[in-house]
This record gives C-alpha cells, sequence and structure tokens, in this order.
C-alpha cells in the first residue's frame, strides 16, 4: 500500500530493508559481459540493455532500447508537468578484463568480499558503472514503493559506448535533443572525496592533444661522421620541451592563463576546510615534491590549474646496446589539462606558435591534431547544487564537497554544448576500486549509501 504522503524516512527505511533484494539484480547485471571495446561481445551488450530497458518499464517508465550506429542506448522517461525534469545518466558498458589471471574470483560472478574490514562487491563493472547507476535507478524504485511516484520529473538515458569513447553518442544526442532536454542532468560516474565523504564534482578540465614531429637531415646519420656539423632533432625537440615550462612550474606559453580564473572563494575556503594530504598523495605514487605551480596546493595543481604534460617522446635508436646515429626525425605527444574559459583552439594554436619560433633552420616540424575539448564548470551558486550538497550532507553526516576532477568526461560538455543544460556529477566510487583493472570492487556501504543518497537528492530537488 502505497502513500503519496508518507515521510521520507520510510523511503529510506524502505531501502534499508530490502537492500538484498537490490543486491540481487545489480548481481544479475553484473553477470553480463557487456565489453564494449570487443565485438564478440556485442551480443551481451544488446543484453545489458534489454534488461535495463526491462527494469525500467517495471518502474513505470516508458523505455525502450534505442538502436544506433554502434551500440543501442536505453531510454526511459517519467515526466512531469509541475515539477523540475531531471535526465540521469550512466552506462552499461564495462572494461574487457584483461589480464585474466590476475582476477581472484571470475569477473562476471560477482561476489561479496571484504577488504580492510569492509563488505565490498567484486566483479567487473561494480564500480564503472553498474553498481554505480543501479544506485539510482533502486532510489526510484524505493520511491515508487513508498508513495507511489516519483518527486520530479525523471528521464534516464544509459549508454553501451561510453568504454569505447561513445562513437554514437553525438549522433544520438543531436538527433534526439528535444526529448533528453531537462533542467539539469545527474551523472553517476565519479568518486567521493574519500571514504567519508561525499562531494560533487562541479569542475572538469578540458584536453587539447598535439603530436610534434622535428626533421632535419633526410636520413638517420653516422654521429661520428657528422656529429658537430648535423643539426640534432633529438636536441632539438629536448629544447623545445624544455622551454615549455617555467622555472617556477608554471607553463610558459604566451597567453596560456589568459582565460583561467581563480577558484571561487567559497570553494576555496571550503578546500583549506577538507581532507587532502598533499605528501600522502605524492608519496603513494612514490614522489614527495609539487612540480607544479609554486604557490599552488596539490589539490589545486590536480583539479583547477591547467596543465602542460609530456606524454611520450622517440628519436634516433632506443633498443638494446647501443647505436651512434643523429636521428633524422624526432617526435613527441604532448597535452594539456584546461580550466575555467581556455579555448581548446586558441591553446593549440599559440602551442604550435611557440613551437616553430624555436625550430632553427635545416629543421622542419609538422604536427598532428589528437583532438580537444573546453573545460566543464558548473556554477558553486547554483539552486540545484546547494541543494543537492545539503541532501548528500544529511545522509554522510560529513560537509559533501564541491570537487574538481583532473580528468575529462566528455558527456559533460556535450550535454552543455548541445542541450544547454549543466550536470552535477555525483558518484559514490572510492579512489582504490580498481577500475579498468583487474579485481575492481565497489565498496557495499557505496552500494548502499549511495541508494539512500539519490533518495535524499531526488527529494531535495522536487
Amino acid at each position: 500500500m502505497t502513500d503519496a504522503n508518507a515521510p521520507l524516512d520510510s523511503i529510506l527505511s524502505h531501502v534499508d530493508a530490502n537492500i538484498d533484494q537490490s543486491l540481487d539484480r545489480l548481481f544479475t547485471l553484473l553477470r553480463i559481459a557487456s565489453i564494449s571495446t570487443d565485438p564478440a561481445y556485442a551480443d551481451e551488450c544488446l543484453e545489458a540493455a534489454q534488461w535495463l530497458s526491462a527494469e525500467l518499464n517495471g518502474l513505470g517508465f516508458d523505455a525502450a532500447v534505442r538502436p544506433t550506429a554502434g551500440l543501442p542506448m536505453v531510454v526511459g522517461h517519467q515526466r512531469s508537468d509541475s515539477a523540475p525534469n531531471v535526465l540521469f545518466y550512466g552506462h552499461y558498458d564495462v572494461q574487457p578484463v584483461d589480464p585474466l589471471e590476475l582476477w581472484t574470483n571470475e569477473p562476471f560472478e560477482p561476489k561479496i568480499g571484504e577488504e580492510n574490514g569492509k563488505k565490498v562487491i567484486l566483479a567487473r563493472g561494480a564500480s564503472d558503472d553498474k553498481g554505480q547507476l543501479m544506485t539510482f535507478i533502486e532510489a526510484c524504485r524505493a520511491y515508487k514503493a513508498v508513495r507511489g511516484a516519483l518527486p520530479l520529473g525523471v528521464s534516464i538515458l544509459l549508454e553501451g559506448e561510453e568504454e569505447s569513447g561513445s562513437p554514437s553518442l553525438d549522433a544520438f544526442l543531436a538527433a534526439n535533443a528535444e526529448e533528453l532536454k531537462a533542467d539539469i542532468a545527474l551523472v553517476c560516474d565519479t568518486d567521493m572525496w574519500d571514504e567519508e565523504t561525499p562531494s560533487i564534482i562541479t569542475m572538469l578540465r578540458g584536453l587539447v592533444a598535439d603530436h610534434i614531429e622535428i626533421e632535419a637531415a633526410s636520413r638517420d646519420l653516422h654521429s661520428g661522421m657528422y656529429g658537430g656539423a648535423a643539426r640534432n632533432p633529438n636536441q632539438v625537440l629536448a629544447e623545445i620541451i624544455a622551454s615549455l615550462r617555467n622555472p617556477d612550474g608554471s607553463v610558459a606559453i604566451a597567453g596560456f592563463y589568459d582565460d583561467v580564473p581563480e577558484l571561487p572563494a567559497d570553494v576555496a575556503e571550503q578546500w583549506e576546510r577538507l581532507p587532502f594530504d598533499d605528501s600522502a598523495y605524492l608519496g603513494d605514487v612514490g614522489l614527495s615534491v609539487p612540480a607544479g605551480e609554486q604557490g599552488r596546493s596539490v589539490l589545486e595543481q590536480i583539479t583547477s590549474r591547467p596543465t602542460c604534460e609530456i606524454n611520450g617522446m622517440w628519436g634516433g635508436y632506443t633498443g638494446d646496446g647501443f647505436k651512434t646515429v643523429i636521428p633524422g626525425k624526432a617526435g613527441a605527444k604532448i597535452s594539456f589539462r584546461l580550466v575555467g574559459n581556455q579555448d581548446p583552439q586558441k591553446i593549440r594554436e599559440a602551442f604550435r606558435a611557440h613551437v616553430r619560433a624555436l625550430v632553427p633552420a635545416d629543421c622542419t616540424v609538422t604536427f598532428h591534431d589528437h583532438g580537444g575539448s573546453p573545460a566543464s564548470v558548473v556554477p558553486s551558486d547554483g539552486p540545484m547544487l546547494r541543494k543537492a550538497l545539503a541532501a548528500l550532507t544529511d545522509e554522510w553526516g560529513r560537509e559533501a564537497a564541491i570537487a574538481g576532477s583532473g580528468g575529462s568526461i566528455p558527456i559533460v560538455g556535450d550535454f552543455k554544448r548541445k542541450l544547454d543544460m549543466d550536470s552535477l556529477l555525483i558518484g559514490f566510487a572510492q579512489t582504490d576500486d580498481r577500475i579498468h583493472s583487474p579485481n575492481e570492487k565497489y565498496d557495499l556501504a557505496s552500494y548502499h549509501k549511495g541508494i539512500r543518497s539519490w533518495v535524499r537528492v531526488l527529494d531535495a530537488l522536487a
């Protein structure tokens, strides 16, 4: 018997009382080997899409498996004419499981294990992203079971190609823009601040990737016969790369910081209060000295400041033994993480102008574009953001953090550019979930409290 006026605590109690059944449903989904990067698993991807569509229809959504040029999408709607409407996004595809011999259990036979005194769900996709997307679906289930209806309009978009670069997403969003528009998008594919502190990511860095190649002589040269007289592309490349950063760790390209904002004062103040250990963060990977901009914390360097990084270099002989050559050409792959209003094309052009100015006589440079995207920023004073932060704080008993992410999540930019819609990135993964690696896990508390958190967020946004 449902009660439209049932208190919020009744819905949360329903979540608690039915967590075993929620886990059973998650385990059913986890058993489907929906690996999008391998065409051999196309049938399993379709099976996962069909299972999710059936679950949504069973909850009263108008849901269907929607074809694309690649793997299908799942779209479902329960719209409202009198309350806000949200679009929830997740993905049902998973990474391959190789190397299989490093798994301690079968990747697609989920089980509950224990690590460091905590119960964890072990399976491929447990954290990325099946466990996460199911927290939202199970929250909708609890709401419907207790009150008979959702408190606001909900549309759901579940993708099947996120792990393979989302090749069908652009065309799908363009073709279905009006259908998918909502007041805000909700994305559950991110981490908590730490295992006890929830967070909403409001800043995602953008990306520019370029490949440069310096060419001098028409072939590799004998260093005894030509050394000293011939221009060495390795030396030229090294000088160019060294010129990209100033001694204080900042990027030396002209105009690079023109469109870089400072952190909003309230966010900067919150980051001062939140637990983050600079030494421990670097110490986990065997480092100790921050190498970015001096005067900026490690947390700022990895989330809210732009970067220039050398991702690969080559030239000459690099095999075993020794070969005394002057290479005819040398190359490097260089990427920039962008923040604020930095324009990817403007940054690319500034970088290339910087390089061209340093290329000496007898050398030529060629560039190869490897794509780019702008940063995404959600205003830190938005009313929906503030309501969601309060809801998460109520559930976890810790002040929910406004966070930045050093990486890029293209769907967020797509929602903004194609649907004119901001996104709230609310995830319950932990940084040690081993996503994309053997023995992927999702803390049982993340799953359970994730469901409870979405109940609170939906209630707050309504």
